[in-house]
C-alpha cells in the first residue's frame, strides 16, 4: 500500500513537470540557435553601408543645426537687451541669415570635425551594444551618487524592517505568546489563538505583494524619490523577516526559558536573556541576508521612479544607451561583492 502511494505520488510529481515544461515552452536548443542574435545584442551589431550613409547624411546636418541654434539664441537675447518685442517669425528669418553667414565663414576642417564626431555618435548609436562600458569620469561620478542612494535605500528599508519585525515575531510565535498572555483559561487561550492568527496575516500580507508593486503604489501616493523605496523595502522586508524570526522563535530550547522562568523573570526579562539571545544568530543572519537582496531589489525599484541607480538606469535603456547601462549594472555587480564581503565578517560574528 505505502509503495503504491509513493508511486501515485512520483506519478502527480512526474505529470507537473511534463505540464509545466510543455507551458514554460523551454527548449534546450533554442538559445544556442538564437547565438548570433545574443552576440549583437552584447557587442553590437556591424553596421551595413545603408546604415553609415544614413549615419553620414543625418551628421552633415549638424553644422548647420548649431550654427542656427547659436544665431537664434543671439538673435533672442538682442532682442531681450534692447527691450524689442519677441517676434518669433522675424526672430527666426534674421537668424537664418546669420547662421548663412556663419556657415560660409565655419572653416572645412571644422566642419569636417563636427561631422565626424557626430558620424561616431549615431554609428555607436545604431550599432548597440552593451560592451565596452562606459569609463567617462562625469558618467562614473553620476552613477556613484546613484548608486549610494540605492544603497541608502537598501539600508533603511532593512533597518525598518528590522525593528518592526522583532516585536511583531514575538506575537507570532506560540510559544513567546504563551509567555506574554499566561494561563490556562478560555479567554487567555483565545486571546493567544486570535493575537498569533492576527500577527501572521499581517506578515503574509506584507509579504505577500512584491516589493516592486510596492513601489508602484507609494510612488503614486507620496510622488517619486527614494522614500518610496524605502517604505516598499520596508514593508516587504518586514513580512519576509517577521516570518522567519517567528519560526526561529518555535524552535528555541525551552530549558533555557524554563531556567530563566523558575528565577523569578518577567515576560520582559525572559525574552531578553532567554529568548533573544538563542535567536540572535539566526537573526542576524537573516537580516544582513536580506540586506543584501534589498540592495538588488532597490536597483530595481528605480524603474518606477523610487530612486537610486534604477532610475539613472532606466533613463538609458529607453534611451538606448546600452554601455552606459552595462557600466551601472558593473558598479551594482561590484557594490553587492563588497557589501556580501563585509556581511560575511560580521554574520561569522555572530553564528
Amino acid at each position: 500500500m505505502r509503495k503504491l502511494a509513493l508511486g501515485g505520488l512520483a506519478a502527480i510529481i512526474l505529470a507537473v513537470l511534463v505540464a509545466s515544461y510543455i507551458s514554460t515552452d523551454i527548449d534546450p536548443f533554442k538559445l544556442y540557435s538564437k547565438r548570433q542574435n545574443a552576440f549583437e545584442y552584447l557587442f553590437g551589431r556591424q553596421l551595413s553601408e545603408a546604415d553609415n550613409q544614413a549615419a553620414m547624411e543625418q551628421a552633415k546636418r549638424l553644422p548647420a543645426i548649431i550654427a542656427f541654434e547659436e544665431s537664434y539664441q543671439a538673435v533672442k537675447a538682442e532682442y531681450a537687451a534692447t527691450g524689442k518685442t519677441l517676434d518669433p517669425v522675424a526672430m527666426q528669418r534674421e537668424a537664418r541669415k546669420r547662421a548663412d553667414a556663419r556657415m560660409k565663414a565655419m572653416t572645412p576642417a571644422e566642419r569636417d570635425r563636427i561631422v565626424h564626431s557626430e558620424f561616431d555618435r549615431i554609428a555607436d548609436e545604431k550599432s548597440g551594444g552593451y560592451f565596452p562600458p562606459e569609463t567617462a569620469w562625469p558618467h562614473l561620478l553620476e552613477y556613484s551618487k546613484a548608486l549610494i542612494e540605492t544603497v541608502a535605500i537598501a539600508i533603511w528599508g532593512t533597518l525598518i524592517a528590522f525593528i518592526a519585525a522583532i516585536p511583531m515575531a514575538m506575537f507570532a510565535a506560540s510559544n513567546t505568546l504563551e509567555l506574554m498572555v499566561q494561563g490556562d483559561g478560555l479567554h487567555q487561550r483565545i486571546i493567544r489563538w486570535f493575537g498569533q492568527f492576527a500577527a501572521r496575516r499581517v506578515l503574509d500580507f506584507c509579504r505577500g505583494f512584491n516589493e516592486f508593486v510596492m513601489a508602484l503604489i507609494f510612488v503614486a501616493v507620496i510622488g517619486l524619490g527614494p522614500y518610496a523605496g524605502v517604505l516598499a523595502l520596508a514593508i516587504h522586508t518586514f513580512g519576509i523577516l517577521g516570518k522567519v524570526f517567528s519560526e526561529a522563535i518555535e524552535q528555541i530550547e525551552p530549558g533555557q526559558v524554563e531556567a530563566v522562568t523558575a528565577s523569578g523573570a518577567g515576560p520582559a526579562q525572559i525574552m531578553a536573556f532567554s529568548v533573544i539571545p538563542q535567536v540572535m544568530p539566526l537573526v542576524v543572519s537573516y537580516t544582513l541576508l536580506r540586506f543584501e537582496s534589498n540592495v538588488r531589489s532597490a536597483t530595481i525599484l528605480g524603474f518606477v521612479g523610487a530612486g537610486g541607480i534604477g532610475f539613472l538606469m532606466f533613463d538609458k535603456i529607453n534611451g538606448y544607451l546600452y554601455r552606459e547601462v552595462c557600466t551601472m549594472m558593473i558598479m551594482v555587480i561590484v557594490s553587492v561583492t563588497v557589501i556580501d564581503y563585509f556581511c560575511g565578517i560580521l554574520r561569522r560574528r555572530f553564528v
